[in-house]
C-alpha cells in the first residue's frame, strides 16, 4: 500500500506543478497585457495629435 501512496503523491505533485505553471503563465501574460495597454494608448494618442 505504501507504494500506491507514493505513486499517488508523485502524481499529485506533477499535476500541482503543471497547474502552477499554467496559472503562472496566465498571470505573467495578464501583467504583460496590463503593461502594454498604457504604452499603446499613449502611442495612439501621440499618433492622433
Amino acid at each position: 500500500m505504501a507504494g500506491i501512496k507514493d505513486i499517488g503523491n508523485f502524481f499529485v505533485f506533477i499535476v500541482g506543478g503543471l497547474v502552477a505553471i499554467i496559472v503562472g503563465s496566465f498571470m505573467i501574460r495578464g501583467t504583460m497585457h496590463m503593461w502594454d495597454k498604457p504604452e499603446n494608448g499613449k502611442e495612439d494618442e501621440k499618433d492622433k495629435d
